[in-house]
């Protein structure tokens, strides 16, 4: 059995979508366990009807306006820091939380622990692209400055992710920048992409510059970036997403034709709408600590705590920080 511990606590919906989506990754595999970290109101009735889930009790919840160091330090019995601390002492194999991503990234790295030889973490989530083919795109936020040994770690995990959760068997790596020529960028951008071609020259995985229009074009297999460019970058395409959806609604509603071209178009549209949500993979992967952990969006669904608890234990069996460490240790 895969055991994941999933905070019950987090984010901005009631805790019934969190169980409801925990339900639905139980049903979806028969090898999977769940220990549900939360409020004993909140978990206890959940697991006295689910076989395979066991309940983590705590009594503090960490808000998303928190100060996260200040929290996690100061509310040991949070949801969040009781869930990473349940997984360094082995009661389970992953963690996923929905909560504020600044104190899950400081749980998750003082509770759980970075792997050997890593800088620091980075947060990396699999975005769609038009080609049909998916980018792991890191990092979205957690290094706002990085150091040319950490943007050639992050290339490093990245691949291992893509590896590991997209099948993609040699992953290619770009570097976010302004342009395609290596002479583009900042001298910051400059620099590290010498770094990185050196990094791979024996093994051919780095292969130049990316522009922003590729992080959705599925012209590569790993973008890597700053966190800060990364942040703005992932905020913007949220940002875009949502009023190209809010357009769409306008305009079917404009007219009785566009209402009725809108039923012709209902399956395509849904579809576009779940790849823009990241629901399929139910948020963003944290590499670089000692096991899988997934930081959920605040305004998660059931479907994206189903398919991040599922992704989570799949990233378990698939040795992803087994393969990751091996990269570091290797490089």
């Amino acid at each position: 059995m895969t055991t994941i511990c999933v905070d019950a606590m987090g984010g901005d919906r009631p805790s019934e979508v969190v169980l409801e989506g925990i339900a639905q990754a139980l049903a979806a595999d028969v090898e999977l366990e769940v220990l549900v970290a939360g409020n004993s109101e909140v978990v206890e009735p959940f697991c006295a009807q689910h076989e395979r889930a066991r309940a983590l009790l705590t009594t503090e919840v960490i808000g998303m306006e928190e100060h996260p160091a200040d929290a996690v330090r100061s509310k040991k019995d949070s949801s969040i820091v009781r869930g990473c601390a349940a997984v360094r002492a082995g009661e389970a194999d992953g963690f996923f939380s929905a909560g504020s991503t600044g104190a899950i990234f400081a749980a998750a790295t003082l509770g759980i622990g970075r792997i050997r030889g890593i800088k620091r973490p980075c947060i990396a989530s699999s975005v769609p692209g038009t080609s049909g083919r998916r980018t792991v795109f890191c990092d979205m936020g957690a290094n706002a400055d990085v150091r040319p040994e950490m943007i050639v770690q992050f290339a490093r995990m990245g691949r291992a992710y893509s590896r590991v959760t997209l099948g993609v068997d040699d992953p290619k790596v770009a570097l976010l920048s302004n342009g395609s020529e290596e002479t583009k960028g900042s001298e910051a951008v400059v620099e590290l992409h010498g770094v990185l071609a050196e990094a791979a020259a024996s093994e051919g995985w780095f292969v130049g510059n990316a522009e922003g229009t590729d992080i959705l074009a599925g012209n590569f297999d790993v973008i890597v970036t700053d966190g800060f460019t990364g942040n703005v970058a992932v905020k913007t395409l949220e940002g875009t997403s949502k009023f190209i959806m809010g357009e769409l609604k306008k305009a079917v509603n404009a007219s009785p034709k566009a209402a009725l071209g809108s039923l012709l178009l209902k399956s395509s549209l849904k579809e576009i709408a779940a790849g823009l949500s990241g629901d399929a993979y139910g948020g963003a992967m944290l590499l670089g600590v000692k096991s899988p952990v997934i930081i959920g969006h605040g305004a998660t669904s059931a479907e994206a705590v189903k398919n991040a608890t599922l992704v989570c234990a799949s990233a378990v069996r698939g040795e992803l920080v087994n393969k990751i460490a091996l990269d570091v240790a290797g490089a």
